[in-house]
């Protein structure tokens, strides 16, 4: 039997006056000392740890430069990205400007996501999963489409 070694789980902590974030224990033995914080695409942050990045940004190289889709789509997470380093007390600093995007003033909820690490305000984070309008059947079929077996 294979333990699997990604990132999993939620977890809450809050964000202090100067902008800085405890990062799960569990969560910080996957992700590393060093891992990259970028904007994500449902009003959160994305944390990579160093060797996903690497895989991510190769897919980006692989995009035409010729294409304003891929142009935007690069600079959307390259540009904002920035090396987050764990100090000795666990915490890392989330730049104003990634808080201002995700709307984080105060609590975080952290999402393990198998590869990468969301971060969502808890506000944000609670008002997406109190939407009652989820058909977990479509999703289910959707995700079949795309070659996903539950």
């Amino acid at each position: 039997m294979v333990l699997s070694k990604g990132l999993k789980g939620e977890y809450s902590h809050s964000v202090d006056t100067k902008g800085r974030m405890i990062v799960p224990s569990k969560l910080r033995d996957q992700l590393g000392t060093t891992f990259v914080v970028t904007r994500g695409m449902d009003t959160c942050l994305l944390a990579y740890p160093e060797n996903e990045w690497e895989l991510f940004e190769e897919q980006l190289n692989k995009l035409p430069r010729t294409r304003a889709s891929a142009r935007e789509m690069k600079r959307y997470f390259v540009g904002s990205a920035v090396d987050c380093e764990v100090d000795g007390q666990g915490r890392v600093l989330l730049p104003a400007n990634l808080r201002e995007f995700a709307k984080i003033t105060k609590d975080v909820v952290i999402v393990g996501m198998v590869d990468y690490a969301e971060i969502w305000s808890k506000e944000v984070w609670d008002e997406k999963n109190s939407k009652a309008d989820l058909n977990f059947e479509d999703l289910a079929q959707e995700m079949e489409e795309l070659g996903f077996m539950f």
